[in-house]
């Protein structure tokens, strides 16, 4: 390995252990409050040296926001490389998405405030247009996969692929979104459990946008988890 590729090398390591340090900043305060001050210290450097690898605190939280992204794709992206099934990939995308918002909910919080216009202010040219590209990859790969459903006949074809990925993705992170700021109070005022509301929003979305094929194999998947619930209660 060359100077320039360590020296490349080096700048990439640095950066992640500043993404490290940013990322339990901004848990703990949150993206308002927490300042570049907090974050060079949490990451042992002076605030000179943090600006030699990132133009703002925005474009830090930027960068952490794009982490998670990653995870969450690359959970989709196993799930549509080891399965063949249209209608079961899409089932267990959903089932993927609600344990990313359970276990990963710092991470869903940071996607969820990144289309703040106040954000998109301060963001950095460069931090921009790389968001954009790594947006529009995991765009086409969603729609990709309507436009297989089309094709293989499970998914109808009188629905725009495009209008159902927004469809059914802007409902599920509207509805999480609304968990997450107001679940315990829905459930405690009104009995309402909103994550069972958010599952069953999936279910008619998928029974309005699949042809009979695809709602016959999708009601024998859910019938399917169904008995294997059972059981294992009963165990």
């Amino acid at each position: 390995m060359g100077i320039p590729e360590r020296k490349e090398r080096e700048k990439e390591r640095r950066k992640e252990e500043i993404l490290d340090a940013a990322h339990r900043v901004f848990v703990e305060k949150g993206l308002t409050t927490a300042t570049v001050d907090d974050i060079a210290a949490a990451a042992e450097l002076s605030k000179g040296t943090l600006y030699l690898y990132f133009d703002s605190k925005e474009d830090i939280y930027i960068a952490l926001m794009m982490r998670g992204l990653r995870l969450l794709y690359g959970k989709f992206d196993n799930i549509i490389i080891g399965e063949t099934s249209v209608v079961k990939i899409l089932h267990r995308i959903e089932g993927e998405y609600i344990e990313f918002f359970n276990n990963d909910r710092h991470f869903f919080r940071m996607m969820d405030s990144a289309h703040r216009p106040n954000v998109h202010k301060e963001i950095s040219e460069e931090m921009r247009n790389l968001y954009k590209s790594e947006s529009q990859k995991n765009w086409a790969q969603i729609i990709e996969l309507f436009d297989r459903g089309v094709r293989e006949k499970k998914i109808r074809d009188d629905i725009n692929p495009v209008d159902m990925a927004i469809i059914i993705w802007s409902n599920a992170t509207s509805l999480m979104t609304r968990i997450d700021r107001e679940g315990d109070i829905w459930l405690k005022e009104r009995n309402i459990d909103l994550m069972k509301t958010l599952e069953a929003s999936f279910h008619l979305l998928m029974d309005a946008i699949l042809t009979g094929e695809g709602r016959a194999e999708y009601e024998a998947l859910l019938e399917d988890e169904y008995v294997k619930h059972d059981n294992l209660r009963n165990q």
